[in-house]
């Protein structure tokens, strides 16, 4: 719909400040795009003292493409399967479990700490520099469990690669229906629900966001596409960009 490709660029790290930072300074025309997600523009305002970008300033939401949310995931052979056995081992080995996370602020980050308060343990946090680094290091053993994305989580639970401890959303998911919430399991308050969204550089013409968002929108509903992103855990949306602005802003 759009008459043109579509090229991926990715720019990992810094808790997506990176990338932000990058299509902040792009021509205002349509051609540059931020794909991210929460932390971007929900998160990072609450944590940094200072950002390289305002969230609202200088973006223009353009549509939430997909809601998600986080799966504790552990390596074979960490010595728990379940949170009752991590918390036990955790306080049996005080301040030396650690966990991986996206990067410091991210919701993989912030979802350890609540598990560390509402649980009482003590875990040593190991950022990385983007998500595909952090689950790297998880499947090779270098850290032993880390809060992943819902459709990573799937993929690697599925292919007995990692194994999942608990869902941090208020229900379960259905991908993965047998894997109860970590509030199921005792630990309340970890059920932080995100999701995945395109943006645009402040200036683009509204005209211009509203055809964007149409043919992503469009395409998102695709039924291929639905059924991957469904079987992957998560949910379709495909906003307005007024829908999608509303969100932003509550959140």
């Amino acid at each position: 719909d759009l008459g043109t490709n579509l090229i991926i660029d990715n720019k990992p790290g810094a808790s997506t400040i990176i990338a932000a930072e990058d299509v902040k300074r792009a021509a205002p025309d349509g051609h540059t795009l931020l794909y991210t997600f929460v932390v971007t523009h929900t998160q990072n305002p609450h944590l940094y003292s200072k950002l390289p970008y305002d969230p609202f300033r200088d973006f223009i939401p353009v549509t939430q493409l997909v809601r998600s949310a986080t799966v504790l995931t552990a390596h074979p052979k960490a010595p728990f399967n379940n949170i009752k056995e991590l918390v036990e081992y955790a306080k049996a080995n005080k301040g030396k479990l650690a966990f991986g996370s996206y990067g410091n602020g991210t919701t993989s980050h912030l979802n350890g700490e609540i598990l560390q308060r509402s649980a009482g343990i003590e875990l040593i946090h190991v950022p990385y520099k983007g998500s595909s680094e952090a689950v790297k290091d998880l499947l090779g053993g270098v850290i032993p469990m880390i809060f992943d994305g819902t459709q990573s989580a799937v993929v690697n639970i599925k292919a007995g690669l990692v194994k999942g401890i608990g869902t941090a959303t208020d229900r379960r998911i259905a991908v993965l229906p047998n894997l109860p919430t970590i509030s199921e399991q005792g630990v309340p308050g970890i059920d932080i629900v995100g999701w995945q969204g395109l943006f645009a550089p402040a200036g683009t013409n509204p005209a211009v966001v509203e055809r964007i968002a149409a043919a992503f929108s469009k395409a998102v509903r695709q039924k291929s596409v639905t059924s991957f992103i469904e079987e992957a855990g998560s949910e379709v949306s495909g906003t307005t960009p007024a829908e999608f602005a509303s969100i932003v802003r509550k959140d």
